[in-house]
């Protein structure tokens, strides 16, 4: 199966278009997309991290109708997409919450459409997440135009390479984030063998 891996989505510290750090908005489909890619590929949480209450508790508010009455029994998968989900005000905070319940720091891995040379390989990555004797690992994905580099420097300790979708036509990377969040999964967790020849 593999180690235990959460993913975090990241709406402070990041950078808008300028490069000024900044706070983003939490989006709907963010919420429930992420919380369905995540259960899909088996992770063990999606830790959305806003520092701004009011959007923690409408995040909570959502999840709390998913995750009881009418909402569970209208879509029960849905009700279990969000059972992984979970908010919190900084990475900082999400990083302790994974060391306390699963005992160690987590292996915080980076993404960005701005990592083009440096960082963990994509193989490399795969089989530490795939080895079931690894400890903990929180994949970080940033929202606006990526992660703020202090972040990154401070609080995590490797970087995916951006994803490079077809290597003939480089040049645009501008996913967004839900798209990032599945090739990014289906790259270190995907099952090679269902995939068709």
């Amino acid at each position: 199966m593999g180690c235990s891996v959460y993913i975090a989505l990241v709406h402070h510290p990041v950078k808008n278009r300028l490069g000024q750090v900044v706070s983003t908005a939490v989006t709907n489909l963010d919420i429930h997309d992420l919380a369905r890619t995540a259960v899909t590929y088996g992770c063990d949480g999606y830790v959305l991290v806003s520092p701004l209450l009011k959007q923690r508790e409408m995040v909570r508010q959502m999840a709390s109708h998913w995750l009881g009455g009418d909402g569970r029994a209208r879509n029960p998968t849905r009700a279990r997409a969000f059972e992984c989900l979970s908010v919190s005000p900084s990475l900082e905070h999400a990083i302790e919450w994974i060391t306390d319940s699963r005992g160690q720091r987590p292996w915080v891995i980076a993404t960005g459409a701005g990592y083009r040379s440096s960082g963990v390989p994509w193989s490399e990555a795969r089989a530490r997440l795939l080895d079931p004797c690894q400890g903990p690992a929180l994949i970080v994905f940033g929202t606006g135009w990526g992660l703020d580099d202090d972040l990154v420097d401070g609080l995590c300790d490797d970087t995916l390479p951006a994803i490079e979708a077809v290597r003939e036509r480089r040049g645009y990377n501008h996913l967004p984030v839900r798209a990032a969040v599945s090739i990014v999964l289906d790259r270190l967790l995907g099952d090679r063998e269902a995939t068709p020849s």
